[in-house]
């Protein structure tokens, strides 16, 4: 089993024989998200896909594709113990009740934060895409004391900084913690981001880590950058405006790391040359590479590969050749 493998658990009812989906389901759900009771509309037509991501600190980051289905959890499911804090992101209008309270309309995109500890239940109307973070009640607790004083939560999806919480996880989804030390950080920060987010709703604010939150900005940033190495009109301010903060904020951030904007830009870029290079050999010349690799001065970039690599491009793509 590969460490993808070890590391996220997946599960689709359209590996299990119909009559035998939603015990899996319950099954799956229960063991590494929050148990539930799902009852479907079309019981013939259930289509449920999960994986769920298990990480230090008592933190599961899951994913969630459904059918339309009403879910509950019920007072005889209360006595599993679960007592996390359930935050959603459904990107589809639903309903959410908690603790017998009327329902609450919930927006498309929006977030909303669960009390595992009391009854609750949702009606999803139309397939519905979920992505859910199980947060350990202590750590969560401890960052936002207040926290109890409420059993469900519902938060604008489009707030500054939602947005840097889910940007985090979708990058730490796409680039899975190699190590057991990456993933305690990656734990640590999503708890505190989800402080973050939880600051102006509850009474009393979060006790948040500053350094934490700034690293996982950090992350972000360096995501959106990898994405776009080709583009000529990569510079700080357009990353700063994608991430909703100002160009001295991105700046300070990677200073903190002892490099600067440009320069991991420059690394990365020169890194994203040498790739090509070895991959096209003779199929392009090394001025187009340069330029794929968003140099637009090829004499500058041969002064930058050959500090970095010791080399000039047209040695390394000789001795790839000869290899």
């Amino acid at each position: 089993m590969s460490r993808d493998q070890e590391l996220v658990q997946r599960l689709t009812t359209e590996d299990i024989p119909r009559p035998e989906r939603l015990g899996f389901v319950h099954d799956f759900i229960g063991r590494h998200i929050g148990g539930m009771n799902f009852n479907p509309r079309d019981r013939d037509e259930v289509r449920i896909d999960l994986e769920a991501m298990q990480l230090p600190g008592g933190l599961t980051v899951g994913r969630g594709r459904f059918s339309p289905l009403h879910g509950a959890r019920t007072r005889n499911l209360l006595q599993d113990g679960r007592s996390h804090y359930l935050l959603t992101i459904h990107y589809e209008d639903y309903e959410v009740s908690a603790d017998g309270k009327a329902p609450i309309k919930v927006a498309a995109g929006d977030v909303t934060v669960m009390d595992e500890s009391v009854c609750s239940e949702f009606r999803f109307g139309r397939t519905m895409a979920v992505d859910a973070v199980a947060l350990d009640r202590g750590l969560i607790a401890g960052l936002v004391p207040r926290l109890g004083s409420e059993a469900v939560y519902v938060l604008p999806g489009m707030a500054p900084d939602m947005r840097l919480l889910t940007s985090y996880l979708h990058t730490v989804r796409a680039w899975l913690p190699a190590s057991e030390k990456a993933r305690e950080l990656a734990s640590r920060h999503i708890h505190d981001l989800a402080a973050l987010v939880l600051d102006g709703a509850v009474n009393g604010g979060a006790e948040r880590n500053e350094r934490s939150i700034a690293a996982a900005r950090l992350k972000v940033a360096q995501k959106d950058i990898l994405e776009r190495l080709s583009d000529h009109g990569l510079h700080v301010d357009a990353v700063a405006r994608r991430q909703g903060v100002t160009a001295r904020y991105i700046q300070r951030l990677f200073e903190i790391e002892g490099m600067t904007f440009s320069d991991f830009v420059r690394d990365r870029r020169l890194d994203l040359a040498l790739r090509l290079l070895k991959e096209r050999e003779r199929a392009s010349s090394i001025t187009d590479i340069a330029y794929d690799a968003g140099f637009s001065d090829i004499s500058s970039f041969n002064r930058a590969f050959r500090r970095r690599f010791g080399a000039t491009p047209s040695e390394i793509r000789a001795t790839n050749l000869i290899l």
